[in-house]
């Protein structure tokens, strides 16, 4: 160092422009040296400077990197990694306060005792190191700095309660990443610093926090070291830590170091601790806010002049004691460690016979222990990489590619990543070394890429993990003025400023089901603003949308295409529903209106169409009396009203009335009074929601399939349920009303006193087996008794043309025969039956008509072949085979059906197609005369003979209305 060289201490607090002003003054010089305390401080200078002069004359040496240009002038190194002897014109260390640390301090005490360069050397730090540096360094000036912001104290603060461009201070890896989950879940996301960190990963994690990504800092007492960050809130989330030995309080000067980083520049700034910690101490407050703390005393010492004649004498060196007051020895560090537990092993120490190789085994252990796996597997370690050294003079490079092969995965979580992270630092450190390798170019490249890697998969699992970017982004629009934009595409999907929020359906709009309870009301409370001009266009393009765009639901709701606008409510009247809109309320009144009207003038227009005979039977004036009684209770019904309801004013009728109503579309059946076209799968849906409507129910019933004449009994809904669908529940079924009126008809001309058989034509409208139709029957107040005969069997000769065919020779069709052709028609309509619109004007009740009932020909009648009666002692036909002749005679299943009268029920009906009851005609009942072979009715060979005509009954139902109105006459 020459005469004129001057070594002056800057000192003061942070955020005084120390460092900024040491890069101003090493550029003045054609070269120079400056020792920071980490890497990733050493990284961000070394970037300043490269933008300031370019990279062909910066070089940065740090444990795992060096960048080493050919014409290198200036040096950006780790205090650790600064070349000793190089003669440079400028020299300067950062953060000289740490020759006080137990751990790293010895280090800074020796830069601050022998590094000095050609013409200047700047110590820079903390006022408290005023003390030492004037003891230990004669001659040194100094300057100090005045911060140029304000540094105050906030008190205590809920992490929820954080402002943005806020850093939450942590003092162990997990409590960073809790700290860094909450706030994600809270905030948006946070970037996470720590020392541990490769360059490359916390530059990422910085750029992201300085870019406005994410508004908060996670980070370790690492950003104490002259870090800057745009930060204006610091925030301690403990005021202790784990120093490696034990936990211990944190001094002021070491808060104030970190709090320190809040306010850059001429910004102000603010520190004050999390709700996990307890408040500063008011003296301890106000010492950080004055930057008044106790000056330091005692620096860490350890001896440099090294003895490498044997490993016990390097130790010795290692040992000495200092002569001077103000240094104290350090204590054990893990290089030394390492050295005295390798100079247990023997081998090592049949090796270490010399100078040089006592040096190479000190240099091997100074490798530092990146892996933090433990003390005894460190040392493993270095003992192997000694060995190949002393042995070889090189690192084999198959067993280097085997270490390095094991980390390069970038596969698993945060912990894992960060542990490769950790491996691979010891062979960058390694790799950097000059001389330990064979290509040395080749292994730094070669870790350096595997680095690389790492810090970006590291970089993306903090991302994923502590960044919920939506939610950063939209906290972070939502403070500003200007309006957000919304997208809305074709399937609804919203994003608002590129990011997915959920989807609009009509104009209801549903967040994103993966958002946590906590940003789910930023990503609502953003996505609706950004909505806003989206819900006017949507209400104008849905107001003009034709009826056919609309649709209610079975269960009152009111559909736009696939999308739910609203519902039906009850109204005073069951024909006039009312709506209900789903808007959301920030879409405005003006919206919501606007829905309200376009669905009532839909739903109005659905009632007027497909209610159109009651609407006209609602003003039809001719009506008057008792006419317009019934038609007010046929409205109320909704064009359907079971007979026995209001038996006694159908009664009341005269002739004239009854016309009135017929002209209407009423049929006066002999179960239901009904409209038929009001029977049409749209009239029944429509009629099935109003009815819910006006009976309040939670649940409506849905409409039976359209074209089935029976399903399943309607029980499980409320009362009622079958008849506004268009049945009546009979047994285990429910028949459709205007076949079960059909059906009524054909059961006129049976004896149902005698007994009779399901027909051909009765199991064929019904679509049911004959096990299925004796249900039926049961289920409309008959008995049915079951029983077995003598099947009897088809001829399969051929019949003779030109003989006369007798009465007797006619086919007929038994039970049985029915019951096999109306098995495929069990839950399907057939053929021949007709839509309740279409049955022809004149089929009413016989009762009502005064006139036979028409009964609809079956489309197809199914081929029967002729039958003959056979029993055990007809001849066996030759052809037969053995085994079916012996098998004896086939039997089959029968159903007799007769009145059974049940409580309340109807009466009985009785033989004939006329009924008796008071007032009627004697005599025999009209109908067709005596067959031929002088029966009363057609032949069909059972087992019983036939029965003898037996009188009317004048307790048959289907005959009452008749008689009533013969005795009216």
């Amino acid at each position: 160092m020459s005469g004129d060289a001057r070594v002056v201490a800057v000192l003061g607090p942070t955020n005084t422009g120390k460092t900024t002003y040491a890069i101003e003054r090493m550029l003045g010089h054609r070269t120079g040296v400056m020792g920071l305390p980490l890497r990733l401080l050493a990284r961000e200078v070394y970037d300043r400077i490269v933008a300031l002069r370019g990279p062909s004359v910066v070089a940065l040496v740090t444990g795992e990197e060096r960048i080493v240009p050919p014409r290198t002038q200036y040096w950006v190194c780790t205090v650790e990694a600064m070349p000793e002897g190089m003669g440079c014109d400028f020299l300067a260390v950062d953060e000289i306060q740490l020759c006080a640390d137990p751990e790293r301090g010895h280090v800074f005490t020796d830069r601050l005792l022998r590094a000095r360069g050609l013409h200047e050397t700047l110590f820079l730090g903390s006022d408290t190191m005023r003390g030492p540096i004037s003891a230990l360094v004669p001659g040194c000036q100094f300057m100090r700095r005045e911060r140029m912001s304000q540094l105050v104290y906030s008190g205590q603060k809920k992490i929820s309660r954080m402002r943005p461009r806020s850093a939450i201070v942590g003092f162990s890896v997990d409590n960073v990443y809790a700290i860094a989950e909450l706030i994600r879940r809270q905030k948006g996301g946070a970037a996470v610093v720590m020392g541990a960190l490769s360059p490359r990963t916390r530059n990422a994690q910085v750029d992201m926090y300085q870019n406005g990504e994410v508004d908060f800092l996670v980070a370790t007492d690492a950003i104490g070291m002259g870090l800057n960050l745009d930060i204006d809130h610091v925030a301690f989330s403990s005021l202790t830590k784990f120093d490696g030995r034990r936990m211990r309080h944190l001094a002021p000067n070491e808060l104030a170091q970190i709090a320190g980083r809040a306010g850059r520049g001429q910004k102000d700034g603010t520190f004050g601790v999390t709700g996990d910690a307890p408040p500063l101490d008011d003296g301890v407050a106000q010492a950080i806010m004055d930057h008044r703390f106790t000056p330091i005393q005692k620096l860490q010492w350890r001896n440099h002049a090294l003895q490498f004649g044997t490993i016990d004498a390097l130790i010795r060196s290692l040992e000495a004691p200092s002569n001077h007051e103000v240094l104290v020895k350090a204590r054990e560090a893990d290089d030394l460690q390492a050295l005295k537990s390798l100079a247990q092993s023997a081998e090592v120490t049949a090796r270490c016979t010399d100078a040089p190789s006592v040096r190479l085994l000190w240099d091997v252990c100074r490798v530092p222990d990146f892996r933090g796996i433990s003390h005894q597997e460190h040392s493993s370690l270095l003992d192997v990489i000694f060995r190949y050294l002393h042995e070889r003079g090189t690192i084999p490079n198959d067993w280097m590619a085997r270490q390095i092969k094991r980390i390069d995965r970038a596969d698993g979580d945060i912990d894992a990543i960060s542990k490769r992270l950790a491996f691979i630092r010891t062979w960058t450190y390694v790799a950097q070394r000059k001389g330990w390798v064979d290509d040395e170019t080749h292994w730094r490249d070669e870790t350096r890429h595997v680095e690389d890697r790492l810090s970006d998969a590291l970089h993306a699992k903090l991302t994923q993990r502590f960044v919920d970017r939506r939610t950063s982004v939209l906290l972070r629009r939502l403070g500003q003025k200007e309006a957000m934009v919304a997208e809305v595409n074709e399937l609804g999907e919203v994003t608002v400023e590129g990011e997915f929020v959920g989807k609009l359906d009509g104009f209801r709009f549903s967040q994103d089901k993966g958002a946590g309870a906590a940003e789910a009301k930023t990503i609502k409370t953003a996505a609706l603003q950004a909505l806003a001009p989206h819900f006017h266009l949507r209400a104008d393009r849905f107001y003009n949308a034709p009826d056919t765009e609309l649709d209610f639901t079975e269960q009152g709701g009111l559909m736009w295409g696939s999308s739910a606008v609203g519902k039906l409510v009850a109204g005073q009247d069951a024909l006039k529903p009312q709506v209900e809109v789903f808007v959301d309320d920030v879409a405005g009144a003006d919206v919501a209106q606007k829905v309200q009207r376009r669905l009532q003038h839909f739903i109005d227009r659905k009632v007027a169409a497909l209610f159109e005979p009651l609407i006209a039977m609602q003003k039809d004036e001719a009506l008057t009396g008792l006419a317009k009684g019934f038609a007010f209770q046929m409205i109320e019904g909704m064009g359907v009203l079971p007979r026995a309801t209001v038996a006694d004013d159908v009664k009341a009728l005269d002739q004239d009335a009854r016309g009135v109503l017929r002209k209407h579309g009423i049929r006066f059946g002999q179960f239901t009074i009904f409209m038929p076209l009001l029977l049409k799968p749209a009239p029944t849906r429509l009629r099935l929601v109003l009815w819910s409507l006006a009976q309040n129910l939670s649940e409506f019933p849905e409409s039976p399939p359209p074209g089935l004449v029976t399903v399943p009994a309607m029980t499980d809904g409320p009362q009622g349920t079958d008849t506004m669908s268009g049945y009546r529940n009979a047994g285990d079924r429910a028949i459709r009303i205007d076949m079960l009126e059909r059906l009524a008809d054909m059961l006129r001309s049976e004896d149902s006193r005698g007994g009779f058989e399901a027909k051909a034509d009765m199991l064929s409208i019904t679509g049911m087996t004959l096990e299925q139709f004796a249900g039926l029957m049961e289920g409309l107040g008959y008995k049915a008794e079951k029983g077995e005969r003598e099947k009897v069997k088809a001829v399969d000769a051929v019949v003779t043309t030109d003989a006369t065919p007798d009465a007797t020779d006619q086919p007929v069709m038994d039970a049985a025969q029915a019951e096999t052709t109306a098995a495929a028609t069990e839950t399907t309509t057939p053929a021949d039956t007709p839509n309740p619109a279409d049955v022809p004007e004149g089929t009413e009740d016989i009762a009502d008509s005064g006139q036979a009932p028409v009964i609809a020909e079956p489309a197809e009648t199914p081929e029967v072949q002729a039958e003959i009666p056979t029993n055990s002692e007809t001849e066996i036909d030759p052809g037969t085979a053995p085994d079916e002749a012996a098998a004896g005679p086939e039997i089959e299943v029968f159903y007799t059906f007769t009145w059974g009268r049940q409580p309340g029920g109807n009466r009985r009906p009785q033989q004939g197609g006329k009924p008796r009851g008071k007032g009627a005609p004697k005599g025999k009942p009209k109908g067709k005369g005596p067959r031929r072979d002088g029966g009363s009715k057609p032949q069909n060979f059972q087992a019983r003979p036939p029965k003898k005509e037996k009188a009317i009954d004048p307790d048959n139902p289907f005959a009452a209305a008749l008689m009533g109105l013969k005795d009216d006459k």
